[in-house]
């Protein structure tokens, strides 16, 4: 325990000193600004309009999975795959959720663009895989019934 402690302290005072001496930005250690893009939006079409998607085509080249039915809107696992080359950017839209923008990735080059997470969702709904491949942008889709609601319900 007392070896973690230590541990910690020595990684805060080098990039505490690295910081200070202006050999990284604070940026570089904590991450790029946020950008909210279409977290923000209220519908389908508001949330592909700001990630510049909404003329997406539907593809057999990008997948989800997810259960048929969810007994639990509060944790829903769901996994989107692509098969497209090229792969940069991926998303999980639930569609009747308040805000359908429930996850987004940037897929660096060469990673296998393959995510999975947990999803809440409010209630039945058709869950959407958002793929940008190529400069293109592709959505394949799935409906997950849920039994027993996760956002207010």
């Amino acid at each position: 325990m007392n070896q973690n402690r230590r541990d910690m302290l020595r990684i805060s005072t080098v990039l505490g000193l690295a910081i200070t001496a202006g050999l990284i930005a604070p940026s570089e250690v904590f991450g790029a600004e946020w950008k909210s893009g279409g977290f923000d939006a209220k519908t389908l079409d508001e949330t592909l309009k700001a990630l510049g998607a909404d003329k997406a085509a539907i593809s057999t080249d990008v997948a989800v999975n997810g259960p048929d039915i969810a007994e639990n809107g509060a944790v829903v696992p769901v996994s989107i795959s692509s098969n497209a080359a090229n792969t940069t950017f991926m998303a999980i839209l639930v569609e009747k959720n308040p805000n359908p923008l429930s996850a987004s990735f940037t897929i660096p080059a060469g990673t296998e663009a393959n995510v999975s997470t947990r999803v809440k969702m409010g209630g039945t709904s058709n869950v959407h895989a958002l793929v940008k491949a190529d400069g293109k942008w592709l959505i394949a889709s799935k409906e997950i019934k849920v039994t027993l609601g996760g956002c207010g319900g």
